[in-house]
């Protein structure tokens, strides 16, 4: 029987991408083969906003994966963008915006969308208001 980087033996179906990674779990397998986020179909940016749903039901309640508890855990703290918890998760970030798409179906998170650049207040304005302040 061959040996496995960690010296054990082989076990049937598993795949090593090396002896200090452990076995390799597909994307596709964490998200169930979708590649869009819920049937909405939401599209989260890198910098989109994400916090804890205080009201949401219990993670243990919903029979969610690891990877969907890895990420409940990581906003339990701090609200945090898309960016941030794929590198935190350690996740491709397609994979964590499919993810995110369950938990906003679930109730569990609740998605802040960042402000268009056409909807902020005009540079000017902002310098008229502060030369108004310092004025004071």
């Amino acid at each position: 029987m061959t040996e496995n980087p960690t010296g054990g033996p082989w076990e049937p179906g598993s795949q090593w991408y090396d002896g200090e990674a452990g076995p390799l779990v597909r994307p596709y397998a964490m998200t169930g083969g979708r590649t869009q986020p819920g049937p909405t179909g939401v599209r989260f940016d890198l910098i989109a906003l994400v916090t804890l749903d205080p009201a949401g039901p219990e993670p243990d309640d919903t029979g969610l994966g690891p990877e969907h508890r890895t990420l409940i855990e990581l906003c339990r703290t701090e609200t945090q963008s898309v960016a941030e918890l794929a590198a935190d998760a350690d996740l491709p970030v397609g994979v964590v915006r499919v993810l995110l798409g369950d938990l906003l179906e679930l109730g569990c998170v609740t998605i802040s969308r960042p402000v268009p650049p056409a909807h902020l207040p005009d540079e000017r304005i902002l310098r008229e208001v502060i030369d108004g302040l310092r004025a004071l």
